[in-house]
This record gives structure tokens, C-alpha cells and sequence, in this order.
């Protein structure tokens, strides 16, 4: 047997399966966060590969026991640090049968199924978005790629001779003060530069000014550099907070420049028709990227990038050697052309698997549940004279600080992960420490959140007295 036998896979698989489901059905008794020292797991593990193999079930009796202590738990419905990245049942499945077909996309003859579901999918979240037909959409692994590619079709709209000679020095990214680190690391990777971003000030909801973004580009103009790319938010990371696209818009248009909008973590709310607002002017923009690996509940990775202008993102990166080219080229997508991976997992089914599961209906009510219950436990926080917001809450993030010293929100935030009850993030907002709980796991209900906040309450009422 140079494989595991049929007998084997299907006895293994059935029990790998059954884990799944009671780890799901039972994920609450987890602590959230792990509870292993640094180094803790790397100890149980031999420094060297077997020379003999081992048997499947000796593999998953390690898998229990010493790998899942080392984890944080992502699909945990108190995980509320970062943004949720949460795994539901239909998507599991559509990853399970992505591992099991183990295509490469590369090319629409590679796979033909992995290339036309791919754009069949994000036509369907295309449409569900709000979004003009002229959009394209490819699927990358991650927002940070995508903005990548985004910036590097910018730097061929402006510099169309860059791709040969590399970039020249004077071209110029904007963003806002609190634009995700992405931006900056685009610009490094394709040779602009981390000097060459300009960040934006923001307002007291901390949104990007348009008036100090088109007084940036103007200075820069005069200084005879060359506005190249543009990229406000749709729920910025720190806060959530969202950019004035419509503004935004109408300065890259007079600029020249490539409009990304970055709404990796807000842009599925604009599926739910009362806050498709949010969506205001992104018609507008060049290229927009949101990940469904977030609050679409698909598992990790998955990254939806769409472009209004794919000639341009495929003349920037299509590189096409001999033993590459089909008969079909030319009628057929091959998305190898748009982009720098060459090989391409099938990650459109498990989106597919998600959408045709839940529905539009079902997956706007959990969204909508979701910004619901942010808003009603900002109001909470605010009931508490012990606590302050610290941002506005125009989605399902809420910013908050107990009112004394950043050292005691420290402490507060430290206890709240060390307890295994939740896991929540910070931030720093006007020079002050500051807690983040983001809601956006599938399997969070109002009840798991009432329990946090009494937590952190209990917690607060220790910090308050007398040392």
C-alpha cells in the first residue's frame, strides 16, 4: 500500500468527523485562550520525523493531547479579540472535499470546475453586496494580498512601464492614520515604499478627513510627486470605523489615482439592506477586498478581491511560459494571469457550500444580530459609570476602557484572557489603552455575551479596591 487503504481512511475519517461535531457541540468547555507556556508543545514533540510511520491512531491521540492545549480557540463563541474568523459546519465540509480533490487552479484547463465556481460564487456575493456587474472577482488567501495586488494594479494604471523597470520613486499611497499595517506592507513589497505612504488624519470617529487627503495629494503634486493609489475603510481595524468613500472617491478621481477600499472585516454587513449604506461611493472605487473567512463564516483563508478594472490587474501580473498555454486561451478565465500565486486552492467551494447553505436571509440575520447586540452592550458599558466608550460603534466592535490608568486596563485585559472565560484585544486610542470585543462568531449567542460583561464587571469591582 503506498497510501492509507480505503478501510482505514473511512474508519479514521468517521472518528476525525465525530471529533468535529462534539469539539463544535461542546466548544464552551474549552478555555478560549491556551493555556501552555511558550515553548510547552515544541517539548512534547521529538526534534526529529519518525523514520518509521506511525499509526493514524497514535497521530490523533497526539492531536488531542497535545496539540489542542496549544490552541486559541478561533471558533470559540467568547473569542472576541482581533475579528472572528469562525468556521461554520458548511464550510468545514467544503474544506474537508477542497482537501480531498486537491486541485490547482491555476488555469481554466487545470480545473475547469475550480475557475467557473470561483466566479459563479463571487457573482453571487457580488450581488448580494450591492455591487455594479462590471466587477470582477478572484479569490486570494488573505486581505493583506489582496491589498498587495491591488496596489501593485495601481502602480500600472499610473506607471505602466513600472513592471519592466520597477517603480519610480515619486509615486505616492494614502490611507488613513488608522488604515490597517497591510498598506504599508503592500507598498513595500512592490518596491514603492514605506516612506512613500502618506497617512491621513482622522476625524473624532476617527475617519479618515478628505479635506487633509486632498491637501496631502496637492503638496505632493506640487513637490512633483505622482498620486498612485488611494486606500480608505470600511471598518478600519482599530475601531471599525468607516471611511467617507463618497469624498474619497470623487479626490482620486480628480487625482488620477487607483481607489482600494479595504473592508475586510465591515464589507459583509452591506448585505444586510439596512446598513447596505455603508456601501455608499464603493461603486466607485478600482478594486475592493472583503474576507468571508471573518463574517461570512467560512473557514480560514479565504480573501474576495473584485476590480472594476481587470485589464489592468492582468496586465500587471500575467506572465505566461510556453508550457502554460492552452487552446482555450482567450475564451477562458485562467487566473494565474491576475495575480502573483501561480498555484490556486480551490477555496471557492467552501463559500459556495456557506452561501447556498444559509442563504442571503439567514446569513444577514446573523450579521444584523450580531451589530445588535454590539450596540446594546456599548449601551451597558456606558451604564456603568466605572467604564467609557472610546469610539463610536457603527458595526459589531466596541472600543471601551475602564476609567483609570492604562497599567489597570492592562491588568483588566490580562486577567479577562488569563481566566480561559473570553478573549479580547486592545488597541490605543488617543494616547490611552484601550479594550476591543468584536462579535462575529457564528455560534455567539446574547447569552455568552451578558456572561462576559458580568465577568468583566466582577473583575473591575477587584481593581476598585483599596490595595
Amino acid at each position: 500500500m503506498l497510501d492509507m487503504s480505503a478501510d482505514e481512511f473511512r474508519r479514521a475519517g468517521h472518528e476525525v468527523v465525530d471529533w468535529i461535531a462534539d469539539y463544535l457541540a461542546g466548544i464552551r468547555e474549552y478555555p478560549v485562550v491556551s493555556q501552555v507556556q511558550p515553548g510547552e508543545l515544541t517539548g512534547l514533540i521529538p526534534p526529529s520525523a519518525p523514520e518509521q510511520g506511525e499509526t493514524i491512531d497514535d497521530i490523533l491521540a497526539d492531536f488531542r493531547g497535545i496539540v489542542i492545549p496549544g490552541v486559541t480557540h478561533w471558533n470559540h463563541p467568547r473569542f472576541h479579540a482581533y475579528f472572528s474568523n469562525s468556521a461554520s459546519g458548511p464550510g468545514i465540509l467544503g474544506e474537508m472535499l477542497t482537501a480531498a480533490l486537491n486541485v490547482n487552479g491555476m488555469v481554466w484547463k487545470s480545473c475547469p470546475a475550480a475557475t467557473e465556481l470561483e466566479q459563479i460564487t463571487l457573482g453571487w456575493l457580488r450581488e448580494w453586496l450591492g455591487l455594479p456587474e462590471e466587477f470582477f472577482g478572484i479569490i486570494y488567501d488573505t486581505a493583506s494580498v489582496s491589498t498587495m495586488h491591488a496596489i501593485a494594479a495601481a502602480r500600472e494604471l499610473v506607471d505602466p512601464e513600472a513592471r519592466t523597470r520597477g517603480s519610480l520613486p515619486n509615486l505616492t499611497v494614502y490611507t488613513s492614520s488608522h488604515a490597517h499595517s497591510s498598506v504599508e506592507k503592500g507598498a513595500i513589497a512592490i518596491g514603492v515604499g514605506q516612506d512613500n505612504v502618506r497617512k491621513i488624519p482622522v476625524d473624532a470617529g476617527f475617519c479618515m478627513i478628505p479635506a487633509a487627503l486632498a491637501e496631502a495629494i496637492e503638496q505632493d503634486i506640487a513637490a512633483g510627486r505622482k498620486p498612485c493609489c488611494i486606500v480608505p475603510s470600511v471598518g478600519t481595524t482599530s475601531t471599525s470605523s468607516i471611511d467617507p468613500i463618497p469624498a474619497i472617491a470623487g479626490i482620486a478621481e480628480r487625482s488620477g489615482a487607483w481607489l482600494h477600499v479595504d473592508a475586510s472585516y465591515g464589507g459583509p454587513a452591506a448585505i444586510v439592506p439596512e446598513l447596505r449604506h455603508i456601501f455608499d461611493g464603493v461603486g466607485r472605487a478600482h478594486s475592493l477586498v472583503l474576507n468571508p473567512h471573518k463574517w461570512l463564516f467560512t473557514p480560514m483563508d479565504i480573501s474576495a478581491f473584485y476590480t472594476r478594472r481587470p485589464d489592468i490587474l492582468r496586465r500587471a501580473f500575467s506572465l505566461v511560459p510556453e508550457f502554460l498555454r492552452t487552446a482555450e486561451d482567450g475564451s477562458v478565465v485562467n487566473y494565474m494571469d491576475y495575480g502573483v500565486p501561480l498555484g490556486r486552492r480551490f477555496r471557492a467551494l467552501k463559500l459556495w457550500f456557506v452561501m447556498r447553505y444559509f442563504g442571503r436571509e439567514r446569513i444577514a440575520d446573523l450579521i444584523r444580530s450580531h451589530v445588535a447586540w454590539a450596540h446594546e452592550l456599548a449601551e451597558d458599558i456606558k451604564s456603568d459609570e466605572r467604564f467609557e466608550l472610546a469610539a463610536p460603534v457603527p458595526l459589531s466592535l466596541i472600543c471601551f476602557r475602564y476609567k483609570g490608568t492604562d497599567e489597570q486596563n492592562r491588568t483588566l485585559l490580562d486577567r479577562i484572557n488569563a481566566s480561559g472565560i473570553a478573549f479580547l484585544s486592545h488597541t490605543v486610542l488617543n494616547e490611552k489603552f484601550v479594550l476591543r470585543l468584536a462579535i462575529g462568531n457564528i455560534r455567539t449567542a446574547e447569552t455568552d455575551l451578558e456572561h462576559v460583561w458580568s465577568f468583566i464587571q466582577s473583575l473591575a469591582n477587584d481593581l476598585d479596591a483599596p490595595n
